[in-house]
Formats: C-alpha cells, structure tokens, sequence
C-alpha cells in the first residue's frame, strides 16, 4: 500500500465498470442493463442502433435491416422511459455513446429523469457528442462540421447550468486507433479535437465559469496490444492536457486540468480465427490503462470475446465483467501508488510521443485547427492504417493465430446453434408498429408547435437544449428533430482519405499490376471497380484499404464513401460501367441490403457484373448471399488484400468467363 493507504487501510477505489450493451428492443435493453447492474456493474454504457445514430425514425426506408442491429433503437420518449424502466437515474451514471444527435438523446434522458422525479441537477454521465471523430473514423456524422461543433457546445453550455454533474462531451480517440491512427496522431487528433471544442465554448459561458467547463471535458480512448506503448500513451496523453489546459487556457486549478478518460479496448485486433485468443489480448489491453496510477482511466468497458464473430451474448459480457472485478479486487493494484514513476524507459518513451504529438498539433494548427483540417486527417489515418495491414501481410507484425501458428484444435466456445446471439428479424417490424402507434397517439397539434420552435432556434443560433427537451416532452420523434437539423444546415457527406493518385506503396504488387494490366487490355479499357458501403454502417476502414489496394494494383476505382442507398449504388455501377462492384457492411444488415442491391442490379441489366461483399456474415448467412447470385464472400478472416485483388482480377476477366 501507499504510505497513506497504510495508514488507513484503505485501497484507491476502483474505476466505473461498465459494458457497452444495447440491442434489439428498449425492453430487451433494460433487461440486459438489470441484468449486468445485478452482476456488480457499476455504470451503464448505451450502445444504440444506427438508424438512432444517424438521426432516423426505424420507419424510414434507409433504416430498412438496420433496426436494433448493433444497438437499441430509440425513436421517442415512449422508447427512452422503457429503455430505463426501474432503473432510478438520479443514482446512475450512463454514459450515452452517441454523436450527431447527442442533443436530442440527452435531451429525452432528462425528459424521463422528470418523469421518475428525479434531481435533474443530480445526474451523472457522458453523451461522447464528438462530431470531429464521425468525419474521421466512424461516420455518424448528419450536418457540416461548423453547426456540429456548434451543437456541441450547446449541449456544454446547457449542462454548465441544469446538469452540473454530466460531462457534455467525450472527446473520442477510440475509433481514431480503429482507423489506423498511430500514438502520435490518436494523441495530436484527440487533443486537437478538445481545443477545437474549448475555443468555441470560450464565448458561450461566462468568463468565471470556463475553468470549470475544461474540468468537465473527458476523452474516450483506445488501449491496443502493444501494453507498455499504449500505458506510455495514456501518461502523455495525461501531460500534454494539462500543458493545454494551463498555457492555452490559463486554468490554474490543477482539479479542472486533470485528464478524465474512459476506455474501450481495442477491437480492431480482435480475430475472427481462434477467437479464444482475444480474452489474452483483452487482459493485456486492460492491464494498459489501468496499471499507471497517475494515468489509470475513470471507467473501463471491455469487448467481450466473440465480438469479430457477432454480436456477444450476456454470459460473454458476464465474462468481460468478471474480468475488470478480478484485477480491481482480487490483486493488490489498488494498494499501491504509480509503479512507473521514475522508471527511465517509461519516461523516455512518453516524452518521445510527445514530442511527436506537438509536431503534429503544430501542423494542424497551420491549417487553422480540427475543424478545418478535417481533409488532412482523415487521409493520414487511411495512410497509417495502409501500413498496419502491410505489416501484418508481409509478417513484420505477427498476429497469433492469423499469419503465424495458424493451425490448433476448433475451438468449444464457438460450437453449436447459440455460440452467438443473432437479433430476430421480427424486431424491426414490432419497433415500427409501436412507432406508429406513437405517432398516431401523440397530441399532433403540440408536436407540430414543438418542431416549429425547434427549426426557429436552430436558425436563429440559440442553443437548441431547450427547444429539444420541449420536442421531446411533445412526442417529437428521432427522425423529426435530425430533418429539421438537415433542413436548417443541411446534409454532409465527409471525405474518403482515398485519393484518385496512386501511392508509392506498390512494393510486392508486380504480378497483380501485371494481372491487372492483362485483363484491361482484353476489356478493352481499364479494369472498374466500384466500392459501395450501403446501409447506415459508417465503419469504412475495410472499404476504404480494398478501394486504396485496388488503385495501387492499377484498376479505375470508383468509392464515394459511406451510407449510400442500394439504388445509389447501382446508378454509380452503370454510371462508372463497373466490372466488378465490392459492397462492404459491418453493421449485420448484410442480407436486405444486398438482396435489394441484387434486385436492382438485376432490374438495370448489370446481373453481368460481378458483385463481391465483405463484413462480419456467418457462413450461413455467406451461403444465402451465394444464392443471391453475389461470387465472393469474405469476413474479417480474410486479411490478404493481394488475394483479393486477384479475386477481382480473375472476376472481370472475360476470357474465363468466355471458358466457363
């Protein structure tokens, strides 16, 4: 124990448990969160479905195989007040993992703490509200950058004075390592993100009030498997905040200058083969950000085992669980002070990165900071991640059981008909009736008031909490506060970080390039290939390395980006006249989506036109698919770029075609 734990006996108390958990329905949800509560969970972390995410009714033709897939769908308040029936949230804390429409989930929480009774005053939590990070990795994203930011600070400036416990922001460097991002970049984005958001809440609270304000700003990060890297990452993070918060901003209060984090481990290293390998990697991971008491995060989530498999069922986030309670009260960690303290290694490895993290802070505040150097992010974080996937190809970095030590016994955890939980297809049909059974029930008169006050805020530049709480109280729904959002800024749709140049990464693509070379000229044209995300799934990293790869091999690439329709698809298939179009989805709606893509692709008289598809598909699912007519299937396993490219190469080639 530390002198003074000695002294009282006493051990540091242990961070937030928490799992990040939400699916199907809001009265699935509120079982599993009672359910985790009573397993000794000490914090909620809601996972909520794309069409929430995006600022969509689950009625609305884009939510079409999304609803309740990879979180609760929540429309209205009706949704809200049964996501968190019995569970009194006056002395919870919920941390909300939602983006663009942070304000309107925030603002239908408060509507259901009123109406349990609750000390609105009183709750504690976090809505993430980081829209940086949305154009950069994840891509939930609804509005231009500036009215985004904007909506973030209102969430800051209305918590400043009814919530003053909840924390109005979450800047979010977890997706930034999924993308690729390297220590240096996930420290200077992050960072650069905070700033970004401080300098505009500057001019929103009273001068006296600021300092309080930084000391309510906290970061969602990443740990990945490099341990040590990652424990020296967190120390750097912790010190490069203060160094801000005091030069930037003058805040003398070491309390408001603390660096607050919480912590999802990395699930970008999670493998889809001998999947019993990631509960070591998920220790490790923990172990990161945990272990340095000067830099130990707040709250720890972690992903259950299974998570590159499907969605995980409650017994494997009971076993995440279990984990963090193992190392909070069975070792003795939390009797002691920092073990790195001193220790020469740690410190020369911290002050590297960050020293490379001001390098990079410095570059962004050239361009004129985040919010303006959204462009060059995004297409650093394609880069590095180009150059993680080189390395794991090329076996310069070894992942067990993926390009090293491939062979071992089939796993037990993964067998039979319930190794995964799958959500019931007739979920999607039960949210929409209830909606509109809302809809129909609500007072049309004061819905139609509350949207009208809502839209002349927006325009006016008022901070739009007030207005959101009152739609909410009305029975406005998700898909009605995102349109009058879409109306008054309208619609964006960020950057690719793909340019049309190829890189200088051409390195082991001769043959491909060759092959490549071979096939365009029996075509008769350049070989096309169209890269198409449809669905709301904004995780791009997949589209985004196969679009890359395929420019680098020689091939007319056509990729546009994330969240297009099926028939935005097929008109770009015709337009581009596409010799192979690659879909990529991860949310799970892999099957109505690409079943209508089929249709249609049919419908325009491409059925001619090979059409591949890759995300997280079981083989059932990838046998259906193979019915539908589409010729490649690959998941996650499927970590060979060079053999997809000649995938691609041997499916446009219309001499084996013409041999078939």
């Amino acid at each position: 124990m530390t002198e003074a734990n000695k002294a009282t006996g006493a051990k540091d108390r242990p961070w937030l448990f928490r799992t990040y958990a939400g699916h199907s329905t809001a009265e699935k949800s509120n079982a599993l969160y009672r359910g985790n509560l009573a397993k000794g969970q000490t914090g909620l972390s809601v996972a909520f479905d794309l069409p929430t995410q995006t600022g969509y009714d689950s009625d609305d033709p884009r939510s079409r195989g999304e609803v309740g897939k990879v979180g609760v769908p929540v429309c209205h308040l009706g949704d809200m007040r049964a996501l968190f029936d019995g569970i009194p949230l006056e002395q919870m804390n919920t941390s909300m993992t939602i983006n663009a429409t942070a304000p309107w989930l925030l603002a239908l929480y408060i509507a259901v703490a009123e109406e349990q009774g609750a000390d609105v005053s009183k709750l504690q939590g976090t809505v993430q509200n980081d829209l940086v990070k949305e154009y950069l990795s994840r891509g939930t994203y609804i509005c231009p950058p500036k009215p985004s930011l904007a909506m973030i600070t209102d969430v800051a400036a209305y918590t400043r004075e009814h919530l003053p416990k909840w924390n109005p922001m979450n800047v979010c460097s977890y997706h930034l390592q999924e993308a690729g991002a390297t220590p240096e970049q996930e420290l200077a984005f992050a960072l650069a993100t905070g700033i970004a958001v401080l300098d505009d809440l500057k001019i929103k609270v009273p001068a006296e009030s600021f300092p309080e304000m930084v000391g309510r700003i906290s970061f969602f990060v990443n740990a990945g498997i490099r341990f040590v890297t990652e424990m020296c990452k967190m120390r750097a993070f912790t010190e490069l905040w203060d160094e801000i918060c005091r030069d930037r901003y003058g805040i003398e209060d070491e309390k408001f200058r603390r660096f607050r984090y919480g912590v999802q481990v990395n699930s970008l290293g999670l493998t889809e083969q001998q999947p019993e390998n990631n509960v070591y990697r998920i220790l490790l991971e923990m172990l990161a950000v945990t272990l340095s008491k000067n830099a130990r995060a707040r709250a720890v989530q972690l992903p259950a085992w299974n998570e590159a498999l499907g969605l995980p069922r409650p017994w494997d986030q009971q076993w995440s669980l279990r984990m963090q309670q193992i190392l909070a009260y069975e070792t003795d960690l939390l009797e002691y002070g920092d073990l790195f303290d001193g220790n020469p290694a740690i410190t020369a490895r911290v002050e590297a990165l960050k020293a490379g993290a001001r390098s990079e802070l410095a570059t962004l505040d050239s361009m004129g900071g985040a919010i303006a150097a959204i462009d060059y992010m995004k297409g650093r974080l394609v880069e590095s991640n180009s150059e993680r996937l080189n390395r794991i190809e090329t076996n310069e970095t070894v992942v067990v059981g993926v390009n090293r030590w491939r062979e071992g016994e089939p796993s037990p955890l993964t067998s039979g008909e319930d190794a995964i939980m799958t959500v019931d297809p007739a979920v999607e049909a039960d949210q929409i009736a209830r909606l509109r059974a809302w809809r129909a029930a609500r007072d049309a008169a004061a819905a139609r008031k509350a949207l009208a006050d809502l839209r002349a805020a927006a325009r006016a530049g008022q901070n739009v909490m007030p207005a959101s709480i009152a739609c909410a109280r009305a029975g406005i729904t998700t898909g009605e506060w995102a349109g009058v959002m879409r109306q008054v800024h309208g619609e964006y749709r960020g950057p690719t970080g793909v340019s049309k140049s190829a890189s200088n990464r051409t390195e082991g693509l001769d043959e491909i390039r060759q092959a490549v070379d071979e096939v365009s000229l029996r075509l008769g044209r350049k070989l096309s290939f169209l890269v198409g995300k449809p669905g709301l799934d904004g995780h791009s990293n997949g589209a985004e390395q196969i679009a890359a790869r395929a420019r680098d091999c020689g091939m007319e690439i056509t990729y546009e980006g994330i969240r297009l329709t099926p028939a935005e698809i097929v008109a770009a298939a015709e337009e581009s006249a596409a010799h192979v179009v690659g879909l990529s989805i991860l949310s799970g709606s892999h099957l109505p989506l690409i079943e209508e893509l089929m249709t249609r692709m049919r419908a325009a008289g491409l059925d001619h036109v090979a059409v591949v598809a890759g995300g997280i598909i079981p083989d059932e699912d990838g046998e259906r698919l193979k019915a539908m007519g589409v010729a490649r299937v690959y998941t996650p396993k499927d970590f060979e770029l060079n053999r997809i490219m000649m995938d691609i190469v041997a499916l446009a080639d219309p001499g084996a075609q013409a041999a078939e």
